[in-house]
């Protein structure tokens, strides 16, 4: 008998949500066969058997979290069967064929809410996040058709669709009984004014209320503030919009100016580690990236050796599988430093919470029209946009910190220096 454990997928996972059983009970596998998914803190995973057998003993149901090397199942060769004890003690007392849905067991409800997504008999390959939004919808897979590789049903396949397809009758009320512990689907309840409720965190919101939480507890955070003129950055990306590779954002200058910074500086792209400091070797900027169930941050690797054109491309691309739920753990890991973008949502300024182990983050508000007056004492409309860096004191000192969001300013108004 070969056990199925949670698989640690990178050094700081410490435990992993499970979304859902690929394999059913009984299925025959093969090593390396894809048998489930997993939500860790960076990326929604697959995992693989181990060995040849049955896949049979399941401890864990879909939404339920447990420490890595947990015992989850069993994979089974000819003639043999489960131990007697099995269950007694390992990741859940309850197995897949008797878990009952109590109240002080909510992890059990997605088992119901999935029924739709999925007919017993047939696999749909679809990502993660759209079987998310389809148990949520009430939208049968099998109705609809993929445009990700291999014909993969992505987040953008389910935009418009309605449910009420799936052809599980008993599947709706399961659904709409227990919003709530659906985990780690993003919340579909609606807020009644007045009302008290409760409301159970998805897997994701949970992580990133943990981290976020360490973070301001640990990190002693100071914010320096500078104001940019963008009118130089709009010229420029003009000129790109003629070109057939699609345009540049201003975010896309910023992640360059931010890269160039962190290579003048490299004091700045460090991380504290006690009674040290880890001066990292590459610069690679991690974009925070808004998902309906909660926030990631996907990486540029290497960003100051890329081109601009290049960098706006990579993100792009990040972006779009940071949504559809589809980034390997590789884009997800190893940022020196990120950046936090609200200049889409109309906002003046706002103060960035440091993403451990970096030592700073850069927040981005609006473009705003503003008078000013320039070097020869006249009156002007410029764009001007506020850009706050959030430090960590126990990497550098206020003047550092200073020193270096002036010099992405100075990067950022005279962009042409971003170019090479």
């Amino acid at each position: 008998m070969t056990e199925v454990i949670m698989p640690k997928m990178g050094d700081g996972m410490e435990e992993g949500t499970l979304l859902e059983w690929i394999k059913k009970d009984g299925d025959k596998v093969k090593s390396g066969e894809v048998i489930g998914s997993i939500q860790t803190d960076k990326a929604t995973l697959e995992f693989e058997a181990t060995a040849s057998g049955i896949l049979t003993g399941f401890l864990i149901q879909p939404g339920e979290t447990v420490p890595v090397g947990s015992v989850i199942g069993a994979i089974l060769k000819d003639g043999e069967a489960l131990p007697a004890d099995w269950g007694k003690g390992g990741a859940s007392s309850a197995s897949a064929a008797s878990a009952p849905a109590t109240a002080t067991a909510p992890e059990a409800a997605p088992a119901a809410a999935a029924a739709p997504v999925v007919a017993e008999d047939v696999r749909v390959k679809a990502s993660p996040l759209a079987k998310k939004i389809a148990a949520d919808k009430g939208i049968d897979l099998r109705t609809v058709a993929g445009s990700g590789p291999g014909g993969r049903i992505v987040q953008k396949d389910l935009e418009g669709l309605a449910g009420g397809s799936a052809p599980a009758p008993a599947a709706a009320p399961a659904a709409t009984a227990a919003p709530a512990a659906k985990a780690p689907a993003a919340p579909t309840i609606n807020f009644t004014p007045g009302e008290d409720q409760v409301i159970q965190l998805n897997r994701i919101r949970q992580i990133t209320a943990k981290r976020t939480q360490e973070s301001k507890s640990q990190v002693p955070h100071f914010y320096v503030t500078v104001e940019v003129d963008v009118e130089k950055i709009l010229e420029l990306r003009r000129m790109f919009e003629d070109e057939e590779s699609g345009k540049v954002s201003i975010n896309d200058f910023v992640v360059k100016a931010s890269a160039l910074a962190l290579r003048d500086m490299p004091e700045v792209n460090a991380s504290f580690q006690g009674t040290t400091l880890l001066a990292h070797g590459g610069v690679h900027i991690g974009i925070a990236v808004a998902l309906p169930d909660g926030l990631t941050v996907p990486v540029v690797h290497n960003a100051d050796q890329k081109s601009l054109r290049h960098i706006s491309n990579e993100v792009r691309s990040l972006a779009k599988g940071a949504r559809d739920g589809n980034l390997g753990l590789d884009k997800l890991t190893g940022s020196t430093f990120a950046i936090s973008n609200m200049g889409m949502l109309d906002v003046d300024n706002f103060l960035a919470i440091v993403n451990q182990p970096n030592s700073a983050i850069l927040a981005i508000a609006s473009v705003r029209k503003k008078v000013v007056v320039n070097d020869q004492d006249e009156i002007e409309v410029r764009n001007r946009m506020n850009i706050t860096c959030s430090c960590d004191h126990r990497v550098m000192d206020g003047a550092v910190g200073a020193k270096f969001i002036n010099a992405i300013k100075a990067y950022l108004e005279n962009p042409t220096r971003l170019l090479s």
